[in-house]
């Protein structure tokens, strides 16, 4: 162990003499407290260090010792359902033993030494060993599995920066704790449960696949108009109080991912205190069970210590690959990455470096490629299939998107839900504006979609083009109102306007709204654009828009009204009531267009 002396203190950016032989990134124990640091310059004898924790106190010429490894967290079995800080301290463990307030230097084993699992070898792995058969120690075979919650069972596998050899040892099924030894080769080397990994290097995967499968979230203007793939990224932008939460929560309640990892960055401690209350609350849709069971809570808010904040994410990434390894399907959600390029911006002018844009260093652009480049679907070691998707919060000063945050994130994501104030303020929710919203991932999930139905792309796309139209029309609507526009352009204006609020807009308290099906999402936005296509026919006829919009088929309420409604009429298992409101629909439409035609 590297002995140094502290020299400067700048905040939470400390030079320490004597540690000139350190690796860069190497964890140092600073001051009588052994506060947590990390090595992030090297000049000469001297080692500029960020540390994690409050730094009241210390004094110039106390002790900074290095530990001679890099930050890593610890991974195996206990993960799940736990809450931690940015460096993987468990924060209802210390409060249980410090109180409220976590004193510096305070300690937490990440993972509970004592606590003992139920350890089942992988079978042909042990009968193979039991006939005497050579098996190669290689990185992603997986040596047994453990239960960890009803929804995720643990595999213990070979890290993946083995030595190699070849196993000689794999221990029985039975009670284990997160540091047995699962596994020891002729190289010498022995496999616990329990593993650590640096958190700054990303785990290497067998081969990366194609992101062609969408990230269903049960949210219709995300899913049919702006799809995410499993194992892609996303960003959600928008000023305050436009419902970037509550877009999280929705997604990390209802997507199809089997682990959400949700990393509280930099937050308001009483947003991050609604978080820690209501996740254990929530009901996971797919168990019946607390939510809690699959996800995993990074708590970091903005009186914590501003470097705890800018490793959290790569903590949070971490725990997701070595999921992803084992063949899930993880979900990351970042609240918010501009809390944590403010915290970058303010440990760079601790070190006194040139600013860029608004303060923030010129290598915000890389610390962010950084973190969204480890998202991915790949072919894990072990033959599986697994992936991280990142969807990350971006709080942009005054909702201005063209600020250096949002617009470097622009460059490293390929799906852009952009939250519009108009709407929010409208109690639109979710408050996307499918104006300013994009998603590059639509021509890769259409295979996906258009197996459920064929008439996908073309109906989205349809719709698409329809709220473009709108758009345009509402300037001249402003100046001149609806009434001096054509009847085919006021159609315009009521399909768009049924669309906003019979597809768009979901109500998170409606049973049958909150969540929606892939199949009953087309078959309403196809059921809307069938509406339109059908009415302008009409009119393009001779018959007036008055006469369209009062149909009301074999019932008393118009159809335009049913049509909006029928989102929370239907249920998602209904196919029938779709079906028998299109043939009413199609039927009326028909009667009026045939009385035209003669």
């Amino acid at each position: 162990m590297l002995k140094g002396r502290v020299r400067r203190i700048s905040g939470p950016i400390i030079r320490a003499t004597g540690l000139g032989e350190a690796g860069l990134f190497d964890v140092v124990e600073v001051g009588d407290k052994r506060i947590i640091g990390e090595i992030i310059r090297l000049e000469r004898d001297e080692a500029v260090i960020q540390v994690y924790e409050d730094e009241t106190g210390l004094k110039i010429g106390a002790e900074a010792n290095s530990t001679g490894r890099p930050l890593s967290a610890r991974l195996g079995p206990g993960l799940v359902g736990t809450i931690y800080d940015g460096i993987q301290r468990p924060l209802e463990t210390l409060f249980k033993r410090d109180g409220a307030f976590m004193a510096s230097g305070s300690r937490g084993e990440p993972l509970d030494p004592a606590r003992e699992w139920d350890f089942t070898p992988h079978a042909s792995l042990a009968a193979k060993l039991a006939d005497g058969e050579a098996v190669k120690a290689a990185p992603g075979l997986v040596l047994g599995s453990v239960q960890e919650t009803e929804s995720i069972s643990c595999k213990i596998m070979v890290p993946p920066d083995t030595r190699g050899g070849v196993l000689t040892e794999l221990i029985p099924a039975g009670k284990v704790t997160a540091g047995t030894i699962a596994a020891r080769t002729d190289a010498g080397e022995e496999i616990p449960i329990a593993q650590w990994w640096p958190v700054r290097i990303p785990r290497p995967s067998a081969e990366r696949l194609s992101p062609d499968e969408p990230l269903i979230t049960g949210q219709r203007v995300i899913d049919l108009f702006f799809p995410l793939s499993k194992g892609g990224t996303a960003a959600i932008p928008g000023g305050f109080g436009t419902g970037k939460t509550m877009t999280q929560h929705a997604v990390a309640k209802w997507c199809d991912a089997d682990l959400i990892i949700y990393i509280g960055c930099g937050e308001r401690g009483n947003e991050m205190t609604d978080v820690l209350t209501e996740f254990p609350q929530l009901t996971d849709p797919r168990t019946g069970r607390s939510l809690m069971e699959r996800t995993i809570l990074i708590a970091n808010t903005s009186n914590m210590p501003v470097a705890a904040r800018e490793v959290s994410i790569y903590t949070g990434v971490t725990l997701a690959e070595f999921y992803r390894d084992m063949g899930y399907h993880v979900a990351i959600m970042a609240d918010s990455t501009s809390r944590w390029a403010e915290a970058l911006r303010e440990l760079s002018g601790r070190m006194e470096e040139m600013p860029a844009e608004e303060g923030f260093p010129a290598y915000l652009p890389t610390r962010l490629a950084e973190f969204y480049e480890r998202a991915g679907r790949v072919r894990t070691h072990s033959g599986g299939e697994g992936s991280v998707s990142i969807i990350g919060a971006v709080s942009p000063p005054g909702g201005d998107f063209s600020e250096p945050v949002t617009q470097h994130t622009k460059r490293f994501i390929r799906c852009f839900w952009a939250l519009d104030r108009d709407l929010a303020n409208a109690r639109h929710y979710p408050a996307i504006s499918w104006i300013d919203s994009y998603s590059e991932y639509a021509d890769e999930v259409r295979p996906w979609w258009e197996k459920l139905n064929p008439l996908w792309s073309r109906v989205r796309q349809a719709a698409l083009d329809l709220l473009k139209k709108e758009q345009r029309l509402a300037e001249i609507v402003r100046l001149i109102g609806p009434d001096a526009l054509p009847d085919d352009q006021r159609l315009v204006l009521i399909t768009a306007e049924i669309v906003k609020n019979g597809f768009l807009q979901q109500n998170s308290f409606d049973e049958l709204d909150m969540y929606c099906v892939p199949a009953k999402q087309v078959r309403l936005l196809e059921l809307i654009m069938e509406f339109h296509e059908r009415a302008e026919l009409c009119i393009k006829l001779g018959a007036p828009l008055m006469k369209i919009t009062a149909l009301a088929g074999q019932g008393e309420t118009p159809l335009r009204e049913r049509l909006s409604r029928l989102k929370s009429s239907a249920a998602n298992d209904d196919a029938g009531a779709l079906g028998a409101f299109e043939q009413e629909m199609r039927a009326a439409l028909q009667e009026l267009e045939r009385s035209y035609r003669s």
